[in-house]
């Protein structure tokens, strides 16, 4: 494996692109908050992990593995409850780090983001340097590891920052770039997920080198002809949230608790930002990996949780109704999503939808259920069919930070 780190000049028109990446950051932050965690295996979690440590990741524990099993490859291991505001507050002030170095910040979760620092090199050096630069502002001023990978398009830098961690920067020099990603494993390239890594490797292929030289090299090509530029993040255009739960029979009991449990969180977060929208969008993946959508507009723009549900149940059994299985395993979904855009500013009384009365009405409660859980927290209060989910496994304000909006 490559890993060049020698100063590298600048090619004339090349743009050189930064993709940082706090590691392990959840429970990074939990070894910050309580320096007696540090060194140790921990998982955020309880029932079930929602993120882990690197000495936990040692013995295998990863992210939505039941806390039994975790406990089973790892018997020291100690499990902690989120701090989740301080996650937003910490992620927030690396991302006000990296706009020291560039305004170009494209921020892509919320721990992760794209940087280009094309134009900040006669201030603070080559790549290389501000990547190192960056990486240590970050530790020093809030404390958490991150690593960092440099290269001239953004894919090829997400797959440095990958080989970089932990707490490590890798560059990609330009004029090397096939000999360093040749030995790497495809599951690296942004967009290889599990099913084509496992279609790649039932012929034999392993490593981005063999890809380039099959029938797949597409693919493999991918990273180096990433033209995408980064784009500072602009306002939201739309807010989402989805749900990923096995195979699963589209019962009507599966249907209604999953939305329900989606609108609230999406509703909740466009009155958070007095905002609605006019454009309700729902996804259904199949257990075949299929997926279909299905979208309705309104003339009155929406943000009640009971009315955002109740049109993506429609949708959703349109989306079945019309998708005819071609599979048996399109007789199971395995996730369901929402969103909603075309949003607007919406500081007033919601407008009205489904009659003189029954929109404003949900818009009240709703209000009256945010200023509930602002002051006591998100399960204070909420709606049976939402509260006795089993989707509140996962606590909402964690799936809410690793969603990011569009």
């Amino acid at each position: 494996m490559f890993a060049y780190t020698a100063v590298v000049a600048p090619l004339a028109g090349v743009p050189f692109i930064l993709h940082a990446d706090l590691d392990a950051f959840y429970a990074s932050v939990e070894q910050l908050l309580d320096p007696q965690l540090r060194g140790r295996p921990i998982a955020v979690g309880g029932g079930v992990v929602l993120a882990a440590s690197y000495e936990a990741k040692r013995y295998g524990v990863q992210g939505g593995m039941s806390g039994v099993r975790a406990r089973q490859l790892c018997p020291g291991l100690t499990f902690v409850h989120g701090h989740f505001s301080e996650y937003q507050r910490l992620a927030d002030e690396v991302m006000a780090v990296f706009a020291d170095f560039t305004p170009a910040v494209q921020r892509i979760s919320i721990d992760e983001a794209f940087l280009d620092v094309s134009g900040s090199i006669h201030l603070f050096g080559p790549p290389p340097a501000i990547a190192q630069q960056l990486r240590a502002r970050v530790r020093e001023q809030v404390g958490l590891p991150v690593s960092v990978g440099v290269a001239r398009t953004k894919s090829l830098a997400k797959i440095a920052s990958q080989v970089a961690k932990p707490d490590g920067m890798v560059l990609i020099d330009p004029e090397h770039e096939r000999e360093f990603l040749d030995p790497l494993p495809v599951g690296l390239i942004w967009g290889i997920g599990p099913v084509t890594r496992q279609q790649l490797a039932d012929r034999g292929i392993h490593t981005i080198g063999q890809l380039a030289d099959s029938p797949w090299h597409p693919l493999a090509t991918a990273p180096t002809d990433d033209t995408r530029r980064v784009r500072a993040n602009p306002r939201a255009g739309s807010v989402g949230a989805q749900s990923a739960f096995g195979r699963r029979f589209p019962t009507d009991e599966l249907l209604t608790s999953v939305l329900g449990h989606l609108a609230d969180r999406v509703a909740g977060r466009l009155r958070a930002k007095q905002r609605a929208g006019r454009t309700v969008t729902v996804r259904v993946r199949f257990a075949s990996m299929r997926a279909v959508t299905r979208s309705r507009t309104t003339a009155d723009p929406i943000a009640t949780n009971l009315t955002l549900t109740e049109m993506a149940l429609a949708l959703v059994r349109q989306a079945l109704a019309d998708a005819s299985p071609t599979h048996v395993d399109e007789h199971q979904i395995s996730l369901l999503a929402i969103s909603v855009s075309k949003l607007v500013d919406q500081p007033a009384l919601q407008l009205q939808l489904l009659g003189p009365n029954t929109d404003s009405a949900r818009w009240a409660v709703d209000h009256s259920l945010d200023a509930v859980r602002q002051r006591f927290g998100r399960a204070a209060v909420g709606y049976a069919g939402v509260a006795l989910s089993p989707m509140r496994s996962v606590p909402d304000e964690f799936r809410e930070l690793a969603e990011h909006e569009l």
